[in-house]
């Protein structure tokens, strides 16, 4: 049966930034299709455990900063989820932050940290569940991307930089671990309604221009990538490699 393909049971799934927002609507979706979950995060963990504790699946909490990490903390990550929930077949990558400034006064902390935690802390936590799925010959990784992966925006542009370039470390993750049995694609949000996107969503001037542009007529919810999610997480997807995939009202549309 075809909804078999989307079953995740015995999986194991580690989600970044799942203690709110789109971590945690994609942790819940990969937990209601069968996977146990390891939600990193720098703030509390507590709700997301509940909710897929409620489902029946493990939950690992990892608390993390990844403004922090380097390769060898990651690696210990890595192995503690394996300890710790018996595998490592799911990454996704959704973790980030955002800093906003005109390009000419963007300061190069701002510049630094939004590199770090969303594109940095990405490929490194790719590289080392990377490894460990190889062993295997199979494991899915998933990166979040953005419209700013195809777009430049304005006034993010450390976020504009690092989600390009977490589009181009997908493409080439892809190329060279397809052979490998690994699946490395991306899902690339519209404009959604989180706390990233709070001060444009208040924006008397920027909030009704972007709404206007939208063709769905609405800002985006976390629930509107659970089924991305699942499907790229799953065995529907095996023949998906390289792919960014937009969920975006059709705001590339326009």
């Amino acid at each position: 049966m075809i909804l078999d393909l989307f079953k995740l049971d015995g999986k194991v799934a580690l989600v970044t930034g799942a203690g709110r927002g789109l971590g945690q609507a994609m942790a819940i979706a990969l937990a209601e299709a069968g996977a146990d979950v390891a939600g990193l995060g720098s703030s509390s963990l507590d709700e997301t455990a509940t909710q897929v504790k409620a489902l029946g699946r493990k939950f690992l909490p990892l608390k993390v900063d990844l403004l922090q990490v380097h390769a060898k903390d990651v690696t210990k990550l890595v192995e503690q989820v394996v300890t710790g929930l018996g595998s490592l077949d799911i990454l996704v990558n959704n973790a980030g932050i955002v800093r906003r400034a005109p390009v000419m006064e963007f300061t190069e902390e701002d510049w630094d940290d939004v590199m770090q935690v969303n594109l940095k802390s990405a490929f490194l936590l790719s590289q080392a569940a990377g490894r460990e799925m190889v062993k295997h010959g199979k494991g899915k990784i998933i990166n979040i991307a953005s419209m700013l992966s195809f777009q430049g925006g304005i006034r993010v542009v450390s976020y504009a930089a690092a989600k390009s370039g977490l589009a181009g470390i997908t493409r080439l993750m892809a190329n060279e671990l397809a052979p490998k049995g690994l699946n490395v694609n991306a899902i690339a949000p519209g404009y959604m309604a989180t706390d990233n996107t709070a001060a444009l969503r208040t924006d008397p001037d920027r909030a009704p221009a972007i709404l206007e542009r939208i063709p769905a007529g609405r800002w985006g919810k976390p629930a509107d990538l659970m089924g991305a999610v699942v499907f790229l997480a799953s065995s529907a997807s095996d023949y998906m490699n390289g792919s960014i995939i937009p969920v975006d009202g059709g705001w590339l549309t326009r």
